[in-house]
């Protein structure tokens, strides 16, 4: 097998045209640059340097293997500024997954604000609900409040973003509807409910709530989109629980208020894998997702 650092010396002594001079430019003694071409030589099977008046020139097989080794170099170099480019942040790749409430109102703007600041970076958006997706550099999820550790699983970082708490939809004409204030949420105790998640963090922040005010929610309705909850709540069938983000679309038919004693909230982090937080873009994607 061909030596790529013997072959960048065949290159140097053909440029130079002399094994003098390569030694020279490349700070080695003659001796050590005759010895390398030797050693080049054998692993080629066959000579790639004659004697030319006072120097060498290649022969076929020296310039074939010179032509190979200055395309090597130059690849070499593109890779060594292509690192120096991601490691400064300008160019790369991003692997970013979310869920479908978090879009509108947190990763859209961040990713926006991101662009502006990291024109060369490519970001991979995708949907994936739950666990972190081992592929991606940064996945958006949801943890308890205030109990969720910095590490979280092998070779992942949990990092806060925001808190998003949980509002209470009420069908107009509701009694609490025409309320201003919060609405305690033991108020609810005896009221059918539209179950807006499905199992999961989401689900326990509410039901850990509702455990907190002394009362076990009663699901009439089972329904996992929040859009689709509203609408169940507009026709009178129960009253429900939906998270800020999840309210960007209000239905006509529904009134929104505060909840307190205490208030549902659900905690959104960034699980980012370690490796990746050495990367300027990264650490510049968390920076506009905390900012936003």
């Amino acid at each position: 097998m061909l030596d790529v650092r013997r072959m960048q010396v065949l290159r140097a002594v053909v440029a130079s045209g002399s094994v003098t001079g390569a030694a020279a430019h490349l700070g080695y003694t003659p001796s050590a640059v005759s010895q390398q071409i030797a050693v080049l030589e054998k692993e080629a099977g066959i000579a790639l340097l004659e004697r030319f008046g006072r120097g060498v020139r290649p022969t076929a097989a020296g310039r074939l293997l010179t032509e190979h080794a200055a395309a090597i170099g130059r690849r070499v170099t593109e890779a060594e500024t292509a690192l120096a480019d991601l490691r400064a942040g300008r160019t790369g790749r991003i692997a970013v997954r979310y869920f479908a409430t978090a879009g509108a109102d947190l990763v859209a703007p961040a990713l926006a604000r991101f662009r502006a600041e990291h024109p060369g970076v490519r970001v991979d958006l995708r949907i994936a609900e739950g666990a972190p997706d081992a592929d991606a550099d940064l996945t958006l999820v949801v943890r308890p409040r205030g109990g969720a550790p910095d590490a979280y699983g092998e070779g992942l970082r949990l990092v806060h973003l925001v808190d998003d708490p949980y509002r209470v939809v009420l069908p107009k004409g509701h009694p609490l509807a025409g309320r201003r204030a919060a609405v305690d949420l033991a108020e609810l105790a005896a009221e059918p409910w539209v179950g807006s998640e499905r199992p999961g963090p989401c689900l326990d922040a509410v039901l850990d709530a509702c455990a907190a005010a002394g009362f076990s929610p009663d699901i009439a309705v089972e329904c996992e989109e929040y859009a689709t909850a509203q609408g169940f709540v507009a026709a009178g069938l129960g009253i429900s629980l939906v998270p800020l983000m999840g309210l960007g679309g209000r239905h006509p038919g529904v009134v929104v208020r505060r909840v307190r004693g205490p208030e549902p909230v659900r905690a959104i982090h960034a699980a980012v894998r370690e490796s990746s937080l050495d990367l300027p873009a990264v650490r510049g994607l968390l920076t506009a997702l905390r900012e936003v």
